[in-house]
């Protein structure tokens, strides 16, 4: 059948769902902070371990007070989500960070409103009129500014590389499998079970393939601010936001949510800049103007609450 968000939900409810919204983007952005900082200490492969074994310790008691009921069918599709989400994306993007700065990196998520927007007029066979196109090539030659435009960061003498941005890019596109296969199961089990049960599949795979690959995460010399951070990003950065964006997402739709997103890459560059000395060329500034510019204009524009298709 189909529904439409805006004819079942109260306006009280789609304000919560933006305040969810906002919420998780803004802590969002501290991901990539608390994730270098743990980058000092251990390699890409452990560091996004500990985030999930972190991670978990949220979501295993909702997992025990709220069992799920899904078909064959879509436990298939909540696999792939939690392979896509989880191994692949944060592999990538955090082996992208690696190799280049914060700031950087957080810039390049401000392309995920327009990619949401691509990917839906791709699958959801929405219409990206001719506003929206300027929105995605304007989106585009931002990154290509930010690639062309980075510095040597000041704590570091190393800059951002073209490798480093572009995997964070690449991943970002591998999310976006992961936020529209949620957003299908979404329409039939609630958010808390979508989130608890996809989470905790990825980061069993996750764990299989790191352990295969990298053996056992270090535990002795990692320093206590390290643990914090990994604290951090597994509890407020991984959990918390993940639970907080789902059920945003349940409650408006996602392509006017992802607004919100622009908090990210916001949040992220200051810190890279006030805290970890990074610094950003006259031509990133540029780019990351673009492409915020680019992101606000596409999801603020007025238009129709969307359809969601349930089968």
């Amino acid at each position: 059948m189909i529904s439409t968000p805006g004819a079942t939900m109260s306006r009280g409810q789609h304000l919560l769902g933006y305040a969810a919204c906002a919420l998780a983007g803004t802590l969002w952005g501290t991901g990539f902070y608390f994730g270098k900082i743990a980058l000092t200490q251990m390699g890409v492969a452990h560091m996004v371990l500990y985030r999930f074994l972190f991670t978990s310790v949220v979501l295993i008691p909702l997992v025990i007070r709220h069992p799920a009921r899904l078909t064959a069918g879509q436990w298939r599709v909540l696999l792939l989500a939690s392979l896509l989400g989880v191994p692949v994306q944060f592999l990538l993007q955090f082996y992208g960070l690696s190799l280049t700065t914060v700031s950087h990196a957080a810039l390049m998520v401000g392309t995920m409103p327009v990619l949401l927007a691509v990917a839906a007029t791709l699958f959801a066979h929405e219409r990206l009129d001719r506003v929206g196109w300027m929105a995605l090539t304007c989106s585009t030659a931002g990154v290509a500014l930010i690639v062309l435009g980075g510095t040597p960061a000041i704590s570091t003498g190393r800059g951002p590389s073209i490798a480093g941005d572009l995997l964070v890019v690449l991943s970002l596109i591998i999310a976006l499998g992961w936020i529209l296969l949620n957003k299908q199961l979404m329409q039939s089990h609630s958010p808390v079970v979508v989130t608890s049960y996809g989470l905790l599949s990825g980061a069993a795979m996750l764990a299989l393939v790191v352990l295969a690959t990298n053996g056992l995460p270090p535990v002795h010399g990692v320093s206590f601010h390290v643990w914090m951070a990994l604290a951090a990003s597994g509890i407020l950065c991984t959990a918390s936001t993940t639970l907080l964006w789902n059920w945003g997402i349940h409650r408006v739709p996602a392509s006017r949510a992802g607004v919100f997103l622009n908090l990210e890459p916001a949040v992220g560059s200051i810190l890279g800049v006030c805290l970890l000395g990074d610094r950003l060329g006259s031509l990133a500034w540029v780019g990351g103007g673009l492409i915020v510019a680019a992101a606000v204009t596409l999801t603020s524009r007025h238009h129709g609450e969307s359809k969601v298709i349930q089968s």
